[in-house]
């Protein structure tokens, strides 16, 4: 733990714990006045005054000076780097506990702010999302008051992407164009920063049902036919010096930062196939081609499969649903169900398997036809594209039964691209009860998207009373209560204008 208070009360706690008068600790260098003075908070001595009291208090300086001794910093800096370990390995909640010890073991501002970005992150990655904003929320706050030590950026990408996950599209929106438009104003146009600004924001605009700004945007920021001329490493680096010309110093010292760590290809690569992932989203989705592909669905393969290899644990699993979403539309019914089954089998299913579940079953979420409208196709979820649930449930589950929902639907739509309507009421029924019972968990929004494509599938199926089903239990998983006993269309019309 720290030492209490300030530097004047560690000094006079430790010369009461020692016995000794303030003249005594002024000793012939000092005067007892001066003593008085800094223990009261009037003074602050200087180094050297600090290192000659350390001396003759028998402590350090350091402890002195900032309530702690260089050995505790040495474990709590051990500490914070073990927590950043498990963050990475994917173990969110020895990580929360890890950096929520830093916070509270130090007074240092250095190691506690990465404590605090940490512990942001670790709620985040644990799908207490919320939660995680109002850190995100803290920490932008503090660099925007002191634009000269530190950079509110990557703050602002953190909570773009975050308010995304609760479904705040107007502040995924905002933050997400804010951050593009600073990094114009830098005249940066890659890196991490601008790729998951580009992904929160084209998934945005998807879910919001602007497939014209998405399709702009896509073509922005997957840089068709821009080549630079320089690396990543030199794109931050003039970045950097730009923004120190302006006096931004904090965004200057952060974007040289970025560009030492620039030199990490694989980071880069994975984030640059995060954001083809979301591009191939929005192509499956009703958003135009952003290059010459003649079919938004063959552009979309391509991106998924160029993704693909750099993606991992729950995004590689999105990466094989969508991959499945893609063949129905491209015409191959058969290899989207072989595709999706496989994807159940290696995941995993967190359910168990009941009737219709393999060969005649199954499919994921979101629609998937190009001729169904682009406002039914919300895409619910992260900016990943798994849907994060709310505080306090078993996120690893939770995700993975969506998942698992998500193929089961590209099943059905794959059954009813062959005509084999029989087939595809069967999964439909089967499916019909998961959500539900992810419903009853407290998923919310999520389930709430997964229903209205159910209700979509269902009618495609000629059922209408389970349409109308689906849509009705859509409006109750995002806190309305409606009932529209006869007319699914009228419920569908209602279930878009509610789900973004």
């Amino acid at each position: 733990m720290p030492g209490p208070g300030n530097v004047g009360e560690r000094v006079r706690n430790l010369r009461l714990t020692r016995r000794m008068s303030q003249a005594q600790l002024a000793g012939h260098d000092l005067s007892d006045s001066y003593i008085s003075l800094i223990e009261s908070g009037k003074r602050t001595p200087t180094p050297a005054v600090l290192r000659l009291l350390a001396e003759r208090l028998g402590c350090t300086s350091e402890y002195l000076a900032e309530g702690i001794e260089p050995e505790q910093r040495a474990h709590l800096e051990v500490r914070e780097r073990y927590a950043r370990l498990a963050l990475n390995a994917g173990d969110a909640a020895t990580a929360l506990a890890g950096f929520e010890d830093v916070i509270e073991g130090s007074d240092d501002p250095e190691p506690a702010a990465r404590a605090r970005w940490g512990r942001a992150e670790a709620l985040e990655a644990l799908g207490r999302v919320e939660s995680a904003i109002g850190v995100f929320e803290e920490l932008r706050e503090q660099a925007e008051r002191d634009p000269g030590r530190a950079s509110a950026l990557p703050a602002l990408v953190a909570l773009a992407r975050c308010y995304h996950a609760v479904g705040d599209l107007g502040q995924a929106i905002a933050l997400g164009e804010r951050v593009l438009a600073r990094l114009n104003e830098l005249r940066l146009s890659a890196g991490d920063e601008h790729t998951e600004a580009g992904r929160v924001l084209l998934l945005a605009y998807v879910d919001r049902a602007d497939p014209e700004r998405a399709h702009r945007l896509g073509r922005d920021v997957l840089g068709l036919g821009h080549d630079p001329g320089f690396t990543l490493t030199e794109a931050y680096r003039r970045a950097s010096v730009h923004a120190l010309e302006e006096g931004a110093v904090g965004d200057a010292l952060y974007l040289a930062d970025q560009a030492l760590a620039a030199q990490d290809d694989g980071a880069c690569t994975r984030a640059t196939a995060r954001l083809h992932m979301a591009a191939a989203r929005a192509l499956l989705r009703g958003v135009r081609p952003f290059g010459d592909s003649p079919h938004p669905a063959a552009e979309a393969m391509d991106l998924l499969q160029g993704a693909g290899p750099h993606l991992r644990g729950p995004e590689a699993v999105d990466c094989a649903i969508e991959t499945a979403r893609a063949l129905v539309l491209l015409g191959e019914p058969e290899a989207a169900i072989e595709a999706a089954e496989r994807q159940i089998a290696e995941s995993g299913s967190t359910t168990p398997s009941s009737p219709g579940a393999a060969g005649a079953s199954a499919g994921p979420r979101s629609n998937g036809h190009a001729d169904l409208p682009f406002e039914s196709l919300g895409a619910p979820g992260s900016g990943s594209g798994t849907p994060r649930v709310s505080e306090g449930h078993d996120v690893g589950a939770g995700a993975r039964s969506l998942q698992f929902v998500q193929a089961r639907l590209i099943i059905a739509r794959a059954r009813l691209a062959q005509e084999d309507r029989t087939a595809a009421s069967a999964v439909l029924r089967d499916t019909a009860q998961r959500l539900d019972r992810l419903g009853r968990e407290g998923h919310g929004r999520p389930v709430a998207h997964l229903l209205r494509e159910l209700g979509e599938l269902c009618e495609a199926a000629g059922d209408a009373p389970a349409a109308t089903t689906a849509y009705r239990r859509a409006l109750e998983a995002t806190g309305l209560r409606r009932s529209f006993r006869h007319d699914p269309s009228r419920v569908a019309e209602v279930a878009d204008a509610t789900l973004p």
